[in-house]
């Protein structure tokens, strides 16, 4: 896509319109099909309005809002404005929708749609955009199934003439789901779900605290509807004893089986029972459980001090995640392309998240499945309704049933797991612990804990660790073990020996950069350490993203979440003062991930990475930019620096040179976040993912093992024996450490390719600068090949 080419796009937050020659409109709403319709506005949409609305000015189109949903399209006039580049500012971290949202029982009958669609016509809108839940979606393709008829009658009853007919002909279609339930299939993750799962588990991490202190149970319900993605989630986040979800309804008798695992966690010393219940949950015979069941059944049978918490509405509002508002950006950049690539023989879409990938899907077959979950669930078929709700949910599920279990084996394998950690602490690798303890337990091994990383496994600092010694540590940031960067290098033999001393069978190394280098080094050293050749996990987990062989690391988003909020707040402070611009500095290493991706969730006019290469020249051109922008519309200004990005252009530079060219039309201030990048809770995504990673990697090791298991001892000299875990698109996948160091820049400590490049575009357009959008991976692999000089395979 180039700027300023008039092309013919449409875009909606609950529902984007867009015009058929230049006019771009945008309406939102909601509106559910359902007997009992449940108005639901996520937080988050505002960023899909907003990036869907200034690519829709970078393409060339005029862009309109439609507000109050459907109901505006049917009463048109003043509900249908025009859209500019400065109405969509300093929305971002608005929660809800800016341009409002109503039920439209109009709009559910045909008079009503032909209204709305003679307001279209009138204006010469052929495109519309709905971010809504599967009724609204639905609602859309309805109208546009209908289109050809309602221009007929319009042009019957002379409302609209021939010509205008012919030159609307036809309506494309495009959607983006936003709602916090998740139960849209089709995609891993719905507008707005991320930050519902926040608003839960900041609750979810208060309510511990009281349970610990007077030892009580709690029982929480959380929204979802007739989907039970929150509250799976959440019962994961937070090591939940027990979940009750409507997809997988508890056998019968769970009453007893309930109560007897309650009773095993406080005889293992637990101080609290935490019990997680979706709104829609259910018994196998389709009977309501609710919290105040849950609460008599404990209370009664256990005589234990229980509290209920019905969450409500709080889970919808709130500011919006960094995951989120990144997620409804790309999205909404994703349906301004689908429009302008649409013909009138093109199906409606809906846009999707796949991995880390914004894809298309057809709209009515992603709606057929989600209400083929409904059918499943009606029918008793629940094992179908877990596979329909997607291999997301299910993994979900099958993760929360591996760690529900609170009984291990007695027959033991007599292997040995040691598990350390390595780098800079990173919100997150608790939970990654926590998991690999406790499968490692269930598989019947013995598991090591290595305290301060390689110089613990050099002298000695390994202890075993048992269930009830990880019991907490999902919630909790930091590393438990400790962590240093030392490598393994200068202590070989040491390490060796201890390996040989405590038997040691495996180790999970969980950290960042130092801990993929360091398992390198005892790869290497196996040609003359008979002892290191025993199967290695790599598991990546640090803040700066920058571990080859995985597209997200442990304690990336948490960081991203502390960078955003602050940015937000940097924002108000310079919105207030007026003409302000802050200069921020981020961590990172020499990987621009965070800049890059905060950039996007806070709405930065520019963000400097190592990675792109700049020069003086760009930095004019950024100040000339950001200097009209000031002149003009916007009256402040927000630019991020990668720590490491150019060692001449520091912070103080660009800060120095920012406020020399801005005087007389702004002033400037700086921020160096440091370290608070890295403290923190874990937020819900980091740590689900740390829980994934580690219980993928015992079941991995546990495998390799068994491989490797010749004449009575473990020996493990392969590539594949030692290998990095890490999520790659949209799979967990193992690749050595041998291939992956093929693709790794030492000197930077960088991967030599990385994903994430093909947002910069998105970045630097949402900023209004005039560049070409173009993201695909081929172009980001060019992009970084032109910019430094790499090669890759």
């Amino acid at each position: 896509i180039k700027p300023g080419s008039n092309n013919i796009v449409s875009i909606v937050v609950s529902v984007f319109l867009l015009h058929s020659l230049h006019p771009f409109v945008i309406l939102q709403l909601q509106m559910q099909v359902n007997v009992n319709p449940t108005h639901v506005i996520p937080t988050g949409m505002n960023a899909a309005v907003r990036a869907t609305v200034r690519v829709g000015l970078y393409t060339g189109a005029k862009v309109y809002f439609v507000h109050e949903g459907y109901q505006g399209l049917v009463d048109g006039g003043d509900n249908i404005r025009p859209a500019t580049w400065e109405s969509v500012s300093m929305m971002l971290q608005l929660g809800g929708t800016v341009i409002g949202s109503a039920r439209c029982q109009d709009f559910r009958t045909k008079e009503g749609r032909a209204k709305a669609a003679c307001n279209l016509v009138k204006l010469g809108i052929t495109n519309l955009c709905v971010i809504g839940g599967d009724g609204s979606l639905t609602g859309a393709n309805q109208f546009r199934t209908e289109w050809s008829e309602l221009l007929a009658g319009l042009v019957k009853s002379g409302k609209i003439t021939a010509n205008e007919a012919k030159s609307s002909s036809h309506l494309n279609i495009v959607g983006m789901v936003g709602s916090i339930d998740n139960d849209f299939c089709g995609t891993d993750m719905t507008i707005g779900t991320d930050s519902a799962l926040h608003r839960i588990i900041e609750i979810v991490d208060a309510i511990t605290t009281t349970a610990q202190s007077h030892q009580r149970t709690f029982i929480l319900e959380v929204m979802g509807r007739h989907c039970g993605y929150l509250a799976l989630v959440t019962a994961l986040a937070c090591g939940a004893d027990w979940v009750f979800i409507p997809e997988m309804p508890p056998d019968d008798g769970w009453e007893e089986h309930l109560c007897r695992r309650l009773t095993d966690q406080r005889g293992r010393g637990s101080r609290l029972n935490i019990i997680i219940v979706a709104e829609g949950a259910i018994d196998r015979k389709g009977n309501p459980i609710t919290c105040d069941d849950v609460k008599q059944l404990v209370s009664k049978k256990l005589g234990f001090d229980t509290r209920t918490t019905i969450l409500g509405h709080v889970q919808r509002g709130g500011t919006p995640s960094a995951f989120d508002r990144i997620l409804a950006s790309r999205m909404g950049v994703e349906a301004v392309m689908a429009l302008l690539e649409a013909t009138p023989d093109t199906p409606a879409c809906v846009v999707s998240l796949s991995g880390n990938m914004a894809v298309r899907l057809p709209l009515m077959e992603c709606v057929q499945v989600t209400k083929d979950v409904t059918v499943a669930m009606a029918e008793g078929r629940f094992e179908d309704a877990v596979k329909l709700r997607g291999k997301s949910f299910e993994n979900n599920w099958n993760t929360y049933k591996m760690l529900a279990h609170v009984h291990i084996p007695d027959t033991k394998s007599n292997i040995n797991i040691a598990i350390l950690n390595v780098g800079a602490p990173c919100a997150g690798m608790n939970a990654a612990v926590r998991a690999t303890v406790r499968t490692g337990l269930l598989q019947g091994h013995h598991m090591l804990a290595v305290h301060d990383g390689f110089d613990g496994l050099a002298h000695g600092m390994i202890e075993p660790i048992s269930w009830s010694g990880v019991a907490g540590w999902t919630g909790k940031g930091g590393s438990n073990l400790g962590t240093k960067r030392s490598l393994p290098q200068e202590w070989m033999e040491e390490i060796s020996l201890n390996i040989t001393k405590f038997n040691i069978h495996a180790v999970v190394i969980i950290g960042g950069f130092e801990a993929f280098k360091g398992g390198l080094q005892l790869v290497q050293a196996r040609e003359k350490y008979e002892e290191l050749c025993i199967p290695i996990v790599v598991v990546p987990a640090t803040v700066s993203n920058n571990v080859p062989g995985s597209d997200f690391s442990i304690g990336t988003d948490t960081a991203l979440n502390t960078i955003t909020t602050t940015c937000d707040r940097i924002k108000q402070s310079a919105a207030g003062t007026k003409r302000r611009v802050f200069i921020v500095e981020t961590m990172g290493g020499y990987c621009g991930y965070l800049a890059t991706m905060a950039g996007l969730a806070s709405g930065a006019d520019a963000a400097y990475i190592y990675e792109e290469h700049f020069n003086i020249h760009d930095l004019e051109v950024n100040v000339e930019h950001l200097v009209e922008k000031m002149k003009t519309t916007v009256k402040r200004g927000l630019i991020l620096r990668n720590e490491n990005c150019n060692a001449n252009y520091t912070t103080d530079f660009i800060f120095n040179l920012y406020s020399e060219e801005g005087k007389g039309v702004f002033d400037c201030r700086k921020n160096v976040l440091g370290h608070m990048q890295q403290g923190g809770t874990p937020s819900p995504f980091d740590r689900n993912f740390g829980t994934k990673m580690g219980i993928k990697s015992v079941l991995w090791l546990t495998d390799k093992l068994k491989e490797c298991y010749r004449h009575g001892r473990i020996f493990a000299n392969s590539s594949d024996s030692a290998c990095v875990l890490g999520m790659k698109k949209r799979s967990l996948v193992f690749q050595p450490l041998a291939e992956l160091a093929e693709q790794t820049d030492f000197e930077h400590r960088i991967p030599k390719i990385q994903w994430w490049l093909r947002l910069r575009p998105i970045l630097k357009i949402l900023a209004k600068y005039k560049t070409n959008l173009d993201t695909s991976e081929k172009a980001a692999m060019e992009h970084v090949i032109k910019t430094r000089g790499l090669v890759s395979k």
